[in-house]
């Protein structure tokens, strides 16, 4: 049986996945190794732990998760725990108490509530397409959507917050939203914004924005992220600088080389040409992703391709646009290439039921 599943599974999205693990494998080491060793082993640990559990996903029959709502209310409920939990009993890392403390190890429950609610929406939508008019739906879908969104932005978490908001509009407009229903949700987005910015945002989130129109308003301070961020980019030109020699990254101007800002390592070091290559890795991967959503055999596996596709797409644009200088800071992972094993283990296993639709599709 496992030699069968195998066979069929869509090595595309596995290669893609594991090539681009690889590159940021090697930007951890160029970066942190002579420092920290543990970051590399840790990571090259999570790569092969993902691996296998995509591999195990894939063999799991994902018709469990439409067949059995009620385990996925149960997923829904432990995730709302988590998330409340992480508020009082979280560890607090760059003003965000987001982590949860396991010996060596740090877990970050907002990446299990992402996956979680792909399939809850995946689910809803799916039974409900049909009646999308009615304004119930929206309405019932937003509140399962508000609570964990709610929850994470009071971390405070800003970035997972909007691709929790996003995912939800996402799928939305996938399963045939009307468009002054799209409209009137815009408008009371931008309301709760104002109210947030008056009342709720912290003053360094404020300043993040600030600094996105003029980063030298505060060159050492709130804007020297992004200015250093640019810099890398820049020197990087067209072949890079090579490993191991990027002046920003290794003399440590640029901040997270291994985590928020692993895109901007990687410019500098390997230059546009292996930005380049990071585009082709990405774009198999939302290729193969949006293939097995259009093969899908029903809406529910086409819904979670689909919503998996937008989570992971909010990702990579966002991290490399707050890296370019084109967008604020969020603080939001580069998918597979970033350091961190909650969001490699759960973007694998989101993968991994991936694959299981694509294996069932053929």
């Amino acid at each position: 049986m496992f030699f069968y599943f195998f066979k069929k599974l869509d090595w595309v999205i596995g290669a893609s996945a594991l090539l681009l693990c690889l590159v940021g494998l090697l930007s951890i080491y160029s970066t942190s190794f002579a420092r920290d060793k543990s970051f590399f082993f840790k990571q090259a640990i999570f790569i092969v732990v993902g691996f296998f559990l995509m591999f195990v996903f894939t063999v799991l029959d994902y018709r469990i998760f439409r067949n059995h709502p009620t385990l996925l209310i149960g997923l829904y409920i432990l995730s709302i725990l988590l998330l409340a939990g992480v508020l009082f009993l979280g560890i607090k890392i760059r003003g965000a108490a987001s982590w949860f403390k396991l010996g060596p190890l740090n877990f970050e429950p907002v990446e299990l509530t992402k996956i979680v609610m792909i399939l809850i929406l995946a689910q809803y939508f799916s039974l409900r397409h049909i009646e999308l008019y009615r304004i119930r739906h929206i309405i019932a879908s937003g509140l399962y959507t508000a609570i964990p969104a709610a929850l994470v932005f009071f971390q405070p978490d800003f970035g997972s917050a909007m691709i929790l908001v996003f995912l939800w509009l996402g799928i939305m407009v996938i399963a045939g939203i009307k468009l002054r229903h799209l409209i009137i949700l815009f408008l009371i987005g931008a309301i709760i914004f104002s109210v947030a910015w008056s009342f709720l945002l912290k003053p360094y989130q404020k300043e993040r924005f600030i600094t996105f129109v003029n980063p030298y308003i505060n060159p050492r301070g709130s804007g020297y992220h992004r200015i250093q961020s640019i810099i890398a980019v820049g020197a990087g030109k067209f072949w890079g600088r090579g490993l191991g020699q990027g002046s920003q990254s290794q003399l440590k101007f640029l901040p997270e080389q291994h985590t928020d800002f692993i895109f901007a390592s990687i410019a500098e070091e390997w230059g546009f040409a292996g930005v380049i290559l990071l585009f082709v890795f990405y774009f198999l991967l939302f290729w193969r992703i949006l293939k097995t959503s259009l093969n899908a055999p029903n809406n529910f596996a086409r819904l979670f391709c689909i919503g998996a596709g937008i989570v992971f797409i909010f990702q990579v644009f966002v991290n490399m646009g707050m890296n370019l200088g084109i967008l604020p800071i969020a603080g939001i992972s580069l998918p597979f290439l970033s350091y961190g094993g909650s969001n490699l283990i759960i973007s694998f296993i989101t993968l991994g039921i991936i694959q299981s639709i694509a294996v069932r599709s053929k």
